[in-house]
């Protein structure tokens, strides 16, 4: 079985390596897997097999089909973890900026999941090989708090509060432009992109409600830093809510600026606080982290041109 993307090409990515394209499109695959589809005809552009350096043009239609991954043989690995949170039910897990979540295509190694398995005897195994013990995720340039559950029947808890709006999801973003509304509610459905399969977008088409509550936080010159807070938990559902009514997060290639001026390795967006009801202890628990130092290093340098 292989999932097939077809992308067409507009404007903004004329005269484009086909390579440097896809790296900016599959984020969560390899530069060096991507290399290996180009090279093996399982990506085709406008259906002819081409080589990684090829241009491409406006109307140009890449295809791209990639094999289904195989969930036997990932490996443990000793990798660093900032775990905030233990018991024998669950783990909470600062995610550094970088660091996927669990293991995909050409990113078999230095997952979230290899180290878990390295370093956590059990694990729930609702969600099979590939993420085990994983209740929910998030991009690979976000950071932030993770939940982890140790068995099943935490899982189901956790599941089961995640699917009902019991576990609150706070993130601290920063966006492009100057929000003048000190808070908001926006209300849109999120699917894939009609026009670009690999994105998603805000679309009625085969799409799934969404709401994202805002606060702002501090403003700047041409940036809003804010608190967002997810009422459900689509796919990019922050980035691709904000990029909707007109404010992409800072650092956010797929959803907003092509070119970066201020910040260019990715979403300027971090999952500072999460509360949830302990599976087994039914407490209400609550944990909150910092924003990482790159971050705060350009909130420093927009408090300085104020």
């Amino acid at each position: 079985m292989e999932k097939e993307y077809i992308i067409t090409i507009t404007e903004e990515h004329e005269g484009f390596r086909l390579d440097h394209f896809l790296n900016d499109r599959f984020k969560d695959i390899s530069r060096s897997y991507l290399k290996k589809l180009i090279d093996s005809g399982k990506i085709l552009l406008n259906g002819i097999k081409v080589k990684a350096g090829s241009k491409v043009q406006i109307g140009d239609t890449i295809t791209v089909s990639i094999p289904e991954l195989d969930d036997s043989d990932i490996e443990p690995q000793d990798l660093p973890l900032d775990i905030v949170y233990e018991d024998n039910d669950v783990m909470l897990i600062n995610k550094h900026k970088g660091m996927v979540v669990h293991p995909g295509h050409g990113n078999r190694e230095g997952t979230l999941v290899n180290a878990l398995l390295y370093q956590v005897e059990d694990l729930s195994g609702i969600n099979g090989v590939k993420r085990p013990g994983i209740v929910h995720r998030i991009d690979k340039d976000t950071s932030g708090l993770l939940l982890v559950a140790k068995n099943d029947t935490a899982h189901r808890s956790l599941a089961d509060q995640l699917k009902e709006h019991k576990i609150s999801r706070n993130y601290m973003a920063l966006v492009e432009g100057v929000i003048r509304e000190d808070n908001g509610k926006i209300e849109a459905p999120i699917g894939r992109d009609p026009k670009n399969r690999i994105k998603m977008g805000v679309t009625q088409y085969n799409s799934k409600h969404a709401i994202t509550h805002f606060k702002v936080i501090k403003r700047f010159r041409k940036h809003t830093l804010i608190e967002a807070t997810l009422e459900t938990g689509r796919t990019h559902q922050i980035r691709v809510h904000m990029a909707y009514i007109g404010h992409p997060l800072v650092g956010d290639k797929v959803y907003g600026f092509q070119k970066q001026n201020l910040f260019d390795k990715g979403q300027l967006l971090h999952a500072y606080k999460l509360t949830f009801t302990h599976p087994a202890s039914k407490e209400l628990m609550s944990f909150e982290t910092e924003l990482p130092e790159y971050f705060m290093k350009i909130l420093r340098k927009l408090e300085n041109q104020n």
